[in-house]
């Protein structure tokens, strides 16, 4: 029987995932040493990721079924309004949790001065696994500064991006302060979650072994980013640094990064000019934007390249490349 307080709520953002919605659901079932429950928020599906999710007929395992359907962000606001675990995590509906992972990071972190913790990520693609980070360049973070936080969330950066990161957050904290995802983005709505967490004055610990398994698939959102992405970022990006308190050092490192969200969407646009065989544009694209120009110095050269080759589509998209 569940407790009336589980440990953890996971929540999950479901939109048409009856391929692999059971699979991040089993490994939420399988947390060794902690009480959990899993709230799929079906986001409108047209297939039958809400029949496999009724078919656990489990206490432990929940459907909220939108009427309309709300993005990720959206989705996962009106699970966590549902949840009732001490803490929240989130896991996509395509991915899946280690068994160990939760009874690992709550022992790192419940502790009273502690809300928030994070964890490595190990990437899944084509049958190959790798560690997103290197267990060393975690370890020395101990916990995360919005600043730091900030300034590893950059497109086209030599350093190692920390927005996949897959926080638990203690849900008190999270009503207490307000925070919700932003329903309006498609791509980026994680990163903003937890700055927003980190801004409202968190504590967030790093744990640096990997509990998260991130399945790399062709062609999902999470990897396929066009330029109306990018601009709705900035915006979020923007609303951000005008309504939630950051010190000097986040202010200058969102700056930073709203700056170089401007050059991708100059460099998406160049892209896509340079896809539809458009010279006289791209001029104007590099004459406009002389940042395009400089992402097109190397190594930024070669993701042109494989972006060409790659990108068959009439839109500006490129495929995100793990830093």
């Amino acid at each position: 029987m569940l407790p009336d307080v589980p440990d953890i709520s996971y929540i999950v953002a479901a939109y048409n995932a009856a391929g692999t919605v059971a699979r991040a659901i089993e490994s939420v079932l399988a947390q060794e040493g902690v009480d959990v429950e899993v709230i799929v928020a079906d986001d409108c599906s047209v297939d039958e990721t809400a029949h496999i999710v009724r078919s656990y007929g489990s206490e432990k395992v929940r459907l909220v079924s939108l009427p309309d359907n709300r993005g990720p962000g959206g989705a996962r606001n009106a699970a966590i309004a549902d949840a009732r675990g001490r803490w929240i995590g989130i896991v996509d509906a395509d991915d899946e949790i280690l068994p160990q992972r939760t009874k690992r990071l709550l022992t790192c972190a419940d502790v009273p001065a502690v809300d928030a913790v994070v964890d490595n990520l190990v990437i899944k693609s084509e049958g190959k696994e790798r560690l997103l980070h290197r267990t060393a360049d975690l370890a020395r973070l101990g916990n995360l500064s919005l600043a730091h936080f900030i300034d590893h969330n950059m497109l086209f950066a030599g350093r190692f991006n920390l927005g996949y990161l897959k926080p638990l957050i203690r849900r008190d904290f999270i009503r207490a302060n307000g925070i919700a995802y932003d329903d309006q983005l498609r791509i980026g709505e994680d990163y903003l979650f937890l700055a927003r967490t980190l801004s409202r004055g968190a504590c967030c610990i790093v744990e640096p072994e990997a509990g998260y398994l991130y399945h790399s698939a062709k062609g999902s959102i999470s990897h396929v980013m066009n330029l109306n992405d990018v601009e709705a970022m900035i915006r979020a990006d923007r609303d951000f640094l005008a309504t939630f308190p950051v010190d000097a050092a986040a202010r200058a490192a969102q700056l930073r990064r709203i700056k170089n969200l401007e050059e991708a969407a100059a460099f998406l646009t160049l892209v896509d000019h340079i896809k539809q065989r458009s010279v006289a544009d791209a001029v104007k694209d590099v004459l406009r934007n002389p940042a395009a120009a400089r992402h097109l110095k190397m190594p930024i050269t070669a993701r042109l390249k494989r972006a060409m080759v790659a990108l068959q589509t009439p839109s500006s998209a490129f495929r995100r490349v793990s830093q």
